[in-house]
């Protein structure tokens, strides 16, 4: 018998601060997601307070994979406990080739595997406003990124993969496109990375549900951005082509503040 879950990912930019504006215990008392897949959260386990850790727990299992340097990027990942009994989480991604040593050092990706799927929170590097990292996407992360998602589909079960990547896709996918071509999160370079995801068959989700709409998922601090809704779409959930006939909804939540980015979510029956 098939049933609904709801699959969320927020870049949180740091978990100690959307805890101390009560912006994330807001968010999962509302929409009481199944998963919620979080980045840059900026701390390690032992840096929250006993309070803070007992309220997350209390119906969600906690994942995490920080980052080795404090204060810096990581990712967690939160289960709810009475949803899914059965499940195992590789904080490290079980990336094997050495060039992605990033991935575990930085806290970059944490891989749950489900009965009937694979889920991936990815929080990708950024290229940096003088692209210093932009070879780093290019040559190394997103091929091998890639590499990795399609190996564990080989193991015969679809994959979710959701975070922040960091780069908009198409033009349609950030307010002002003209005056970022050449800007990081939208070089060509960047842009093709996503483009190579999908021509292995993963599917944008939010864009299959809505193909002609400027909806964005983070917004720069500067020049009243978010007010004005001069944003980017860079956080996704991509899927494998054999969930497409799964998916049920797929969302951008632009009034949860506490973080530059708001939250994004699909639903799938499964």
């Amino acid at each position: 018998m098939s049933e609904k879950i709801k699959l969320f990912s927020w870049n949180i930019n740091g978990l100690r601060a959307v805890l101390r504006k009560g912006a994330l215990q807001e968010f999962v008392k509302k929409e009481q997601p199944d998963i919620l897949c979080l980045q840059e959260i900026k701390c390690k386990p032992g840096q929250l307070s006993p309070i803070d850790t007992l309220e997350l727990s209390e119906s969600y299992d906690l994942f995490w994979n920080p980052a080795d340097r404090s204060g810096y990027s990581g990712t967690m990942t939160m289960v709810k406990k009475e949803k899914f009994p059965n499940y195992e989480t590789f904080e490290k991604g079980l990336f094997t080739d050495e060039e992605m040593l990033i991935a575990s050092t930085e806290g970059r990706i944490l891989t749950t595997e489900f009965p009937n799927f694979f889920l991936v929170n990815v929080y990708t590097p950024n290229s940096k406003p003088d692209l210093s990292r932009l070879s780093l996407r290019e040559q190394t992360w997103d091929p091998s990124f890639k590499n990795y998602l399609k190996k564990l589909e080989s193991h015969k079960k679809p994959v979710i993969t959701c975070g922040d990547f960091n780069a908009a896709h198409e033009e349609i996918d950030l307010a002002r496109p003209d005056t970022n071509h050449k800007n990081a999160g939208f070089t060509d370079e960047e842009r093709q990375g996503i483009t190579n995801l999908l021509a292995d068959g993963f599917i944008d989700t939010f864009r299959l549900e809505h193909p002609t709409s400027k909806r964005y998922s983070w917004w720069s601090h500067w020049g009243k951005a978010r007010e004005n809704n001069v944003g980017w779409r860079i956080d996704y959930f991509f899927i494998s082509e054999s969930l497409k006939k799964n998916l049920k909804s797929a969302e951008i939540y632009e009034n949860y503040l506490g973080s530059d980015h708001c939250p994004v979510s699909i639903e799938l029956e499964i």
